[in-house]
């Protein structure tokens, strides 16, 4: 009897004390994700992406976004705001375009789309490996993992589930001088420093300011990284505003379903 008695006060006080624990535990958490935000807020962001349009660069195989009114199919007129109090857009144009996302489908027929990636995949911690020092006498300097190993000397391991960018300051030449950003071969990923990243460091994405991934003919890079489910951003902007650890990446996109690629709005937090 006493036993039982024991046991039914035990369970009355871890009632009790959940009951009037739970608001305090609720509460917590409240101001854990307000502290956050606040913290946050005060930081400075780097936006990440370019604003495209139909004179800005892209593959060759692909050709230019079209823009143009969108008009009441009824009538055949565009809608415009003296006449309808709204106007709107139609885009026309390729899912690799501007700033956008690869998904593993892009060269995998088995792959994730791009609404089937997780969203918690949307922001994590940011890494960037600045190459232009080494552009001054390599111009077209491939990241290598012997690169990585010297940037790790200098700022740490590159942590485990973060996304890796490549900062080469091409983007400076998206607006300015397009025959230059479109040249040909650019700085780039090494195929092993790529594996390298994935597979010994476990980041989850990588980024880079050109169209492509690397060099290669048969562009080797991308086509490894894709076929083994991971995804990346193209033509990135501003990477040399953000520093090399400490910050974080916010990355989103449309969610077309069974999309093979899409532009994409990417900014930093600063830390």
């Amino acid at each position: 009897m006493d036993s039982k008695r024991a046991r039914l006060d035990i369970s009355i006080l871890l009632s009790v004390a959940f009951i009037l624990g739970a608001p305090a535990i609720v509460s917590a958490q409240a101001r854990s994700l307000a502290d956050a935000y606040q913290i946050i807020a005060s930081k400075q962001f780097v936006d990440l992406t370019h604003s495209f349009s139909p004179l800005t660069p892209v593959w060759k195989g692909f050709g230019p976004a079209t823009f143009s009114a969108a008009a009441d199919p009824a009538a055949g007129r565009p809608y415009t705001i003296d006449h309808d109090g709204f106007r709107a857009q139609f885009f026309a144009m390729v899912g690799q375009y501007g700033t956008h996302i690869d998904p593993p489908a892009h060269f995998d027929s088995a792959g994730a789309t791009v609404d089937e990636i997780p969203v918690k995949q949307m922001i994590l911690r940011l890494v960037v490996f600045d190459l232009t020092p080494m552009l001054k006498s390599d111009p077209n300097h491939l990241l290598t993992v012997e690169d990585i190993e010297v940037w790790e000397q200098m700022h740490g391991r590159v942590p485990a589930g973060s996304f890796a960018a490549l900062r080469t300051d091409m983007y400076k030449d998206w607006d300015s001088n397009r025959a230059r950003f479109e040249r040909y071969p650019f700085p780039a990923w090494s195929p092993a420093a790529i594996r390298f990243l994935y597979e010994q460091r476990g980041i989850v994405a990588n980024g880079h300011e050109s169209m492509d991934t690397d060099t290669t003919s048969n562009l080797e890079s991308e086509s490894w990284l894709l076929k083994h489910g991971h995804w990346q951003i193209e033509v990135m902007a501003n990477l040399d505003k953000v520093p090399a650890t400490g910050a974080l990446i916010v990355v989103s996109w449309p969610k077309p379903q069974h999309g093979l690629g899409f532009p994409a709005r990417a900014f930093a937090i600063l830390p």
